[in-house]
């Protein structure tokens, strides 16, 4: 037996070191053998050797992360360092490790201070890695000073903090929006290092302008605001503004008021225990409270929530995850483990978790409408995406029809090609033809013309006849031109009882990744224009990018009749479909009202200005970050890497088109004997990835690795040695 190489680090070993690709902003262009060089001159980490880790030594990634929460404050001046001594003293009372982190300072001596106060242990340079003389904005002194900000280094500083602590206390500069860098905002930071926030705010007059403005741009951005502290920075009598600030603000942000501190005339530890213990809420800053929100949420989610293509019995006995945010190629769950998503939240993600243009777009249109029926009406959104997806569409598909999903896209194109022959008098031409292994949706329409037994059967009694042309599997069974031959046939002797031709253009997704030689769609759409049937093709999974074209349809030069669209036409963001036609078509129902003759199909939901404006943003993106021409060299890194796999004794094939991916795993490699259904050979594999911070979701015996197009070579090479990891550790195991 061949031994299977062992070539690759363990991921535990360097997971941390991908925190620098996270939360970028645009897809990055790889880096160049000069700047990995220069990276290196700036002391920023590399996944081979990060720097304070030795080879051999501990991997960081199996020590337990300790608790962090950022402290901001409505402005400068508010008393925030004062706030970090009186929390970090009251928690250290109780017995907890608190360490402090002062990232920028500008100006002033706080993190000297805090330090020499709190007689924390830490290097200073830890504590405040970046420090200018100057009290000015940060974008301003560090510039001012020749001084470059790397938020990598940040990163990298404060999640080797938050593990040396029980609770790691961080402290901003200024205001929320205080920019550390022209380009990179204090909110920035607190987003990109995922932990809750506390506002420090002043008592006085201006403080429910400034803490509302805080608190709606934390929200705004994605980030939990626990609380707010109130400090009385000066000593004086409180005023009517003093008393009651803190509750209209409680009132109208609907946010925790955590305490007062009052201005303390020594700032001493007695004092501060003196004056304000038991006067300030300490629970967002207390280790453990997310872990046993999460057993709260698995425990709601389990006695009232029924999952799509989930076998509940095993839910109900599992521990699953509850994800709570996202950035870049990342989810969050709610105990703050970040995990890579290797199949871009079932194939929708294109440019990344949380992208700021996308999330700008959907704001600005919440702005200003979010939804009106598309019933006798229209929207701005929608109109502008029909342009724009006309624009990029294959040459002649001119017209849009929205829906909801990928099943409602091509249901409205069997519904359109049906009833097309019915308003032209060829009343006979009512019958669908589809492929073996297809998969079109659940709706009972795409049901009809699905041809995967599995997802069909249960459900046979409840659907039309079709007419099914056996297809290769790509893998046990290869003959691609007997399907084009017996389709053929089919045409030439029933096209005047046939209505379209439905098939997943190029790569068969659900089918376990089965991809198409070139030419073969071309010569169907050949066949169906010879014989007057249409060709619908559904790029519901193809779409966008996927294969490395805009659609799949350019690899042959092929306009369909219908192109039915939806999981990355929003970026991932919104549930929104499009059914793209010929002029053909659409003219086909231009009668007179007392005809009768329309196309009688709508939902409530048909064109949604808000999934219509991520939309739109979605397809700016592309052109905007050059997204398709930096995706292949991505696909040609992948293919390279999918290589290896083929060193594993359980892998039977690898089949890639673009950035698709479907590694069939078998039983025994000479014969090619399937694993059994209730091996779950795919479940233990995803599951043994998600102890490496990796989800993946299966195929039955098939491994799908289909990440974000805006991915980094760095976290694409992480998600396939850890795929690897995984196979190799379960397949070698006798049983489950």
């Amino acid at each position: 037996m061949k031994k299977e190489k062992e070539d690759f680090v363990n991921p535990l070993d360097f997971f941390d070191d991908l925190d620098e690709d996270m939360n970028e902003k645009v897809a990055i262009e790889e880096e160049k053998p000069q700047e990995a060089a220069a990276s290196r001159e700036r002391g920023q980490r590399t996944p081979a050797n990060p720097p304070g880790r030795q080879p051999g030594s501990k991997p960081i990634g199996r020590q337990k992360k300790g608790h962090a929460v950022f402290i901001t404050g409505t402005d400068t001046g508010v008393g925030k360092t004062t706030v970090i001594k009186v929390i970090a003293t009251l928690l250290k009372e109780k017995g907890l490790d608190v360490g402090v982190m002062k990232p920028v300072q500008c100006g002033g001596e706080d993190a000297k201070s805090l330090k020499e106060f709190l007689q924390i242990t830490d290097h200073l340079s830890d504590i405040n890695p970046y420090l200018a003389k100057d009290p000015h904005s940060p974008h301003v002194a560090f510039k001012r000073e020749k001084i470059q900000v790397h938020r990598e280094k940040i990163l990298s500083i404060f999640e080797k903090m938050r593990r040396r602590h029980d609770v790691l206390l961080v402290e901003g500069a200024g205001g929320l929006q205080v920019p550390i860098r022209e380009d990179y905002l204090v909110a920035d930071l607190v987003k990109d290092m995922g932990i809750d926030m506390v506002i420090v705010s002043r008592l006085g007059l201006g403080t429910i302008n400034h803490t509302l403005l805080t608190i709606d741009k934390a929200r705004d951005m994605g980030v939990h605001v626990s609380g707010v502290i109130f400090s009385a920075s000066e000593k004086k009598v409180p005023g009517v503004p003093e008393k009651t600030n803190p509750a209209t603000i409680k009132f109208i942000s609907k946010t925790s008021g955590l305490g007062i501190i009052p201005f303390l005339d020594e700032l001493t530890a007695e004092a501060m225990l003196k004056v304000c213990k038991n006067k300030i809420d300490l629970k967002p800053f207390l280790p453990g409270n997310k872990p046993s929100a999460t057993g709260q949420l698995v425990a709601d989610d389990k006695n009232y929530v029924w999952h799509p293509f989930t076998q509940m019995k095993d839910w109900l006995e599992s521990d699953p995850l509850v994800i709570e945010r996202g950035e870049g190629s990342y989810l969050m769950d709610t105990e703050g483990k970040k995990y890579l998503d290797g199949v871009s939240s079932l194939w929708v993600n294109i440019h990344g978790h949380n992208h700021p243009h996308i999330n700008a777009a959907v704001k600005a249109q919440l702005a200003r409408l979010e939804h009106s029926t598309f019933l006798g009406l229209s929207n701005i959104p929608a109109i502008e995406l029909a342009k724009k997806l006309v624009a990029v569409a294959p040459k002649g598909l001119e017209k849009v029809f929205y829906s909801d999903n990928g099943s409602t896209a091509v249901e409205v194109a069997v519904k359109m090609a049906y009833q097309y022959w019915q308003n032209a008098g060829k009343t006979e031409k009512i019958k669908m033809v589809h492929l073996s292994n297809s998969y079109h949706g659940d709706t009972l329409g795409t049901v009809s013309i699905g041809g995967i037994d599995l997802f069909s059967q249960v459900y046979k009694n409840l659907t039309f006849p079709t007419i099914k042309i056996d297809s290769p599997d790509g893998f046990r069974t290869t003959d691609f031109e007997k399907t084009v031959t017996d389709l053929e046939y089919v045409l030439s002797s029933s096209a005047h009882e046939i209505a379209a031709l439905v098939v997943e253009p190029v790569v068969q997704g659900a089918a376990g990744m089965i991809v198409w030689p070139d030419g073969i769609l071309k010569r169907m759409k050949d066949l169906c224009e010879k014989y007057e049937v249409f060709l619908i093709a559904d790029e519901v999974a193809t779409g966008f990018g996927r294969t490395g074209k805009m659609f799949a349809c350019e690899h042959d030069g092929v306009t369909p009749d219908f192109l039915c669209l939806a999981k990355g036409l929003t970026g991932g963001y919104l549930p929104l479909a499009a059914t793209l036609t010929t002029k053909k078509v659409f003219d086909g129902f231009l009668f007179d009202y007392k005809d009768q003759k329309s196309f009688f199909h709508g939902h409530t939901y048909t064109a949604n200005p808000l999934a219509c404006a991520a939309a739109v943003a979605n397809l700016e993106l592309f052109h905007k970050e050059h997204t398709l021409g930096k995706l292949q060299p991505k696909i040609n890194f992948l293919g390279e890497r999918l290589k290896m796999f083929y060193n594993l004794t359980r892998v039977g094939q690898v089949r890639q088109k673009g950035f698709m991916a479907g590694i069939e795993l078998v039983k025994d490699k000479t014969t090619n004997e399937p694993y059994a259904w209730d091996e779950k050979i795919g479940v233990r594999i995803c599951n043994e990835a998600r102890k490496r911070n990796v989800i993946l979701r299966p195929l039955g015996n098939v491994i799908v690795l289909m990440p974000p197009l805006s991915i980094s070579k760095r976290e694409l090479d992480y998600l396939l040695q850890v795929t690897q990891w995984a196979i190799r550790q379960v397949t070698q195991k006798v049983s489950p």
